[in-house]
C-alpha cells in the first residue's frame, strides 16, 4: 500500500486547554517540520523544544516536537507531532503552516484509516478506538481497552482457524479421495462446527445483553397519570426537570435526561402516563411510551400504594406482562407513606419496592445500580458496533447451511458455505486470503511428497 501525501489535523478536541497537538502524517512530514522549525535533523521519539515558524517568518509558539519514524507510529508513516499551547488560533496557524509547505487537511478519521491500511490496527480495533474516545461508563472503558489490545482480533483468529482447518481438510477430500467421508471423520468435522455455532451464538447473545455497557443503557418509567413519574425523574436528577401537576394527563410526551448511577451512564426517560384516552395528543404521547419500552433496557413501572387497583392499572400489568421476558423490570409501589388502599396481593410476584418518592428515592437507586453491575457482568467477547453484529450473524447462517449439505454428502456446497462462514468472520477484524488454506493443506497433510 502507496499512500504518496501528507496529512495533517488537530488531534485535540476544539477549545482552550493547556496543551493542543496537530499531527502530521506522510512521506513529507519530516520535511515539512524542519520547515516550520527551521531545524536540520529530529531524533525519533524525542521532545525538541522549538519555536514554530509560518510561511512569513513569524513567530507562532513555541512548542514541543516529537518525531515518530515509519514503521514505528500510530499510521505507519512518519509522524510528527506539535505540542503547542492550547488554543484555536495557535492550533489553525500550525495546521495552516503545514499546508502551505505541502501537507493537507485530513478528512474525519484518516489517521486510523491510515493505521489499518499499513497494517497496524485491524477494523475491530480501529472500531474500539473510535467507541473509546466516546465511551459511557467505567466497564465500557476496560472492555474497549481490551479489544483495542488485540482481545477480539484473538477471539477471531481462534474461530478462523478452525474453520480454515476444516475447510483445508474438506477440499482436500473434494480433489482427492474418491469415496465418501467415513462416518466417524463426519461426526468429527460436525462436531466442530457445533462448538463453533455455540462460541458465535453465545457472543451474539452476550453483545447483544450488554450493548448498554457500550452505548449506556435506557431506563423508562411507566405507569397510569399522577402516580409519580415525573417525581421520581426530578429525584433521580435532583433538580425539576419534569413539570409536576395534580392534573392528570400532564407528561404528554417521552422526557429523557442521561444520568450517572454508579458506574454506568444512564438515560432515564419519563414517560406519558397510560390510560384510556379519547385526547389526539394524549394518544400520540402514549404511543410513544410503549415505544420507549420497547426501546428501554429496564422498566420502572409504577403503581400508587394510595389508590385502589383500576383499569388503568391493569393495562400496564398487561404491557409488563408481554415484556418481562424481554425486559428487567423495577416495580415501585410510590406514595407508601399514605394510608395503602391497593390490594398489594396483585403484585406480589413482581417484588415491588415501596417508597414515597417526595421523600426518599434511594432504594430505586440502590436497586437499578445493582441491576446494571449484574447486566455489565460477563466474561464472554463481546462485539461492539451493529457491522460486527451483522457480519456475525451471517457467518451464523452460513454455518446453518453447511451442516444440510454436510449431511447430504454435497462437500462443494458445504466448502462454499464455510468460505462464507470465514469471509463474515474476518470481516470483523482482516479480510481472509486463499493462501492460508493451501498452508493449512500442505501443513496437515502429506500432498505431492
Amino acid at each position: 500500500m502507496i499512500i504518496n501525501d501528507t496529512i495533517c489535523a488537530v488531534a485535540t478536541a476544539h477549545g482552550v486547554g493547556g496543551i493542543s497537538i496537530v499531527r502530521l502524517s506522510g512521506d513529507k512530514a519530516v520535511e515539512i517540520a524542519k520547515k516550520i522549525t527551521v531545524k536540520n535533523n529530529f531524533k525519533p521519539r524525542y521532545a525538541h523544544l522549538c519555536n514554530l515558524y509560518d510561511k512569513d517568518s513569524s513567530l507562532i509558539d513555541e512548542a514541543i516536537v516529537i518525531y515518530f519514524k515509519n514503521p514505528k507510529s500510530f499510521t505507519g508513516e512518519d509522524v510528527v507531532e506539535f505540542q503547542s499551547h492550547g488554543g484555536f488560533v495557535t492550533a489553525s496557524r500550525i495546521v495552516d503552516t503545514c499546508i502551505f509547505y505541502g501537507a493537507r487537511s485530513a478528512t474525519p478519521g484518516e489517521f486510523t484509516k491510515r493505521a489499518v491500511l499499513y497494517g497496524k490496527m485491524d477494523f475491530a480495533q480501529a472500531e474500539a478506538a473510535a467507541k473509546l474516545i466516546e465511551s459511557k461508563s467505567v466497564e465500557a472503558a476496560k472492555i474497549l481497552s481490551s479489544q483495542l489490545k488485540g482481545e477480539l482480533q484473538e477471539f477471531v483468529n481462534d474461530l478462523r482457524d478452525k474453520l480454515v482447518e476444516i475447510l483445508a481438510f474438506i477440499e482436500v477430500n473434494i480433489d482427492y479421495a474418491e469415496e465418501d467421508l467415513p462416518k466417524e471423520l463426519n461426526d468429527r468435522i460436525k462436531e466442530k462446527l457445533d462448538n463453533i455455532y455455540r462460541i458465535l451464538e453465545k457472543s451474539m447473545q452476550a453483545s447483544k445483553r450488554r450493548a448498554g455497557v457500550i452505548e449506556g443503557y435506557k431506563v423508562a418509567i411507566i405507569g397510569k397519570p399522577n402516580v409519580g413519574k415525573s417525581s421520581l425523574l426530578n429525584a433521580l436528577l435532583s433538580y425539576e426537570r419534569a413539570i409536576i401537576s395534580d392534573i392528570a394527563g400532564t407528561t404528554r410526551d417521552t422526557v429523557e435526561e442521561n444520568i450517572n448511577i454508579g458506574t454506568h451512564l444512564v438515560k432515564i426517560v419519563d414517560t406519558a402516563g397510560i390510560r384510556e384516552s379519547k385526547d389526539e395528543i394524549e394518544k400520540i404521547g402514549i404511543k410513544r411510551s410503549v415505544k420507549a419500552i420497547e426501546e428501554s433496557d429496564v422498566v420502572i413501572a409504577m403503581f400508587d400504594a394510595s389508590e385502589e387497583f383500576d383499569r388503568d392499572d391493569e393495562e400496564i400489568l398487561k404491557l409488563l406482562k408481554r415484556y418481562r421476558q424481554s425486559k428487567e423490570i423495577i416495580t415501585v409501589m410510590n406514595k407508601a407513606d399514605l394510608k395503602s388502599k391497593i390490594d398489594y396481593r396483585l403484585l406480589k410476584r413482581l417484588d415491588p419496592v415501596s417508597i414515597s418518592v417526595q421523600k426518599d428515592s434511594s432504594k430505586i437507586t440502590n436497586k437499578l445500580e445493582k441491576l446494571l453491575d449484574t447486566k455489565s457482568l460477563g466474561e464472554d467477547t463481546i462485539l461492539i458496533t451493529k457491522r460486527q453484529l451483522d457480519t456475525t450473524q451471517k457467518a451464523l447462517e452460513a454455518i446453518k447451511r453447511s451442516f444440510e449439505h454436510l449431511t447430504s454428502k454435497e462437500l462443494e456446497l458445504f466448502a462454499y458455505e464455510i468460505n462464507e462462514a470465514i469471509d463474515s468472520i474476518c470481516a470483523i477484524t482482516k479480510p481472509f486470503y486463499r493462501e492460508e488454506i493451501l498452508d493449512k493443506m500442505f501443513s496437515n497433510f502429506c500432498l505431492g511428497k
